[in-house]
């Protein structure tokens, strides 16, 4: 419902769970007459200025609603909407391929700005969560302390039973109202955990499809191809398994061949065991001895 100023003046603000935090006092307002603030009288207490967001009108009361949990929506609403937007945009460049990729590349850097600056405000809501427990479990310590006393003072017969029985309804409903609220904070910190999950999966995803596509491109007839280009595992020095051949041929060598320098061994005859002496026998005499033996 609408917050009217002559509506809410003089009415009980109470929290989420019915406990009276005051009374209002007055507004202050901004040049355009939209409210700013709104005085309560806390009594002790003194006068709190509360934000207009944080005041609900329901019937007669106006319903006080902490900071935190309007953060904690407002955190929610914004990067559970993100996260759904980037998933989607990654679905289209999978179905589109090259042909949106300039696109999603603009609106991708625009989100990705999006989550830093959600992710800097996850931190803040994180950290004011675990002071408010804190908060909570210091009173719960005050009010168990009270409630112990009084079953003292009824022992000792310094109190009546009606007062005892005032005092340990009091405390319980108290002790009701911080577990209601530690609950609530339980599930807020569940659902920015979740968010921080589904955050990491959209991360790796786009790691997972390239990978999907590159196993889909080896399994084709031009991927297998390229296998043969893989360089061999490398294998420790006392490895005796063979080198693998190479597949590429050995460049032909332009530089001429030394001739050699060593004398070539005698050539046996066809139909004889007798070796021939070459030419470059180093015994002078070996053209008469050849000629005496075809004369005999």
């Amino acid at each position: 419902m609408t917050i009217t100023i002559p509506a809410i003046v003089g009415r009980q603000v109470k929290d989420m769970y019915g406990t009276l935090v005051g009374k209002v006092l007055g507004t202050i307002t901004d040049i355009d007459g939209s409210i700013q603030t709104v005085g309560v009288d806390c009594g002790s207490e003194g006068l709190k200025q509360i934000q207009y967001e944080q005041l609900v009108l329901q019937e007669d009361v106006v319903i006080y609603i902490p900071k935190w949990r309007l953060q904690a929506q407002k955190f929610l609403r914004e990067k559970g909407l993100t996260i759904r937007r980037i998933n989607a945009l990654e679905d289209i460049v999978s179905e589109n391929g090259e042909e949106v990729r300039d696109d999603a590349d603009v609106i991708q850097n625009k989100y990705k700005s999006k989550l830093a600056t959600l992710d800097q405000i996850e931190s803040k809501i994180k950290t004011e969560l675990l002071v408010r427990c804190g908060e909570i479990e210091d009173q719960e310590k005050v009010v168990k302390e009270i409630l112990f006393d009084a079953k003292v003072q009824i022992k000792s017969e310094e109190i009546t039973e009606p007062t005892f029985g005032t005092i340990q309804t009091h405390a319980n409903n108290i002790l009701e109202r911080f577990s209601h609220e530690k609950d609530e904070i339980a599930k807020v910190q569940n659902r920015i955990d979740d968010l921080s999950s589904k955050h990491s999966e959209s991360i790796e995803n786009p790691k997972q499809y390239i990978q999907q596509s590159a196993m889909t491109y080896l399994d084709s007839p031009t991927g297998t191809q390229s296998q043969t280009f893989e360089q061999p595992e490398s294998t420790s020095p006392e490895s005796t398994s063979p080198e693998p051949e190479s597949t590429s041929p050995e460049p032909e060598s332009t530089l001429p061949e030394p001739e050699s320098t060593l004398p070539e061994p005698p050539v046996e005859c066809a139909d004889s065991h007798t070796p021939v002496p070459t030419a470059n026998s180093n015994d002078p005499d070996w053209l008469s001895r050849m000629e005496s033996e075809e004369q005999s």
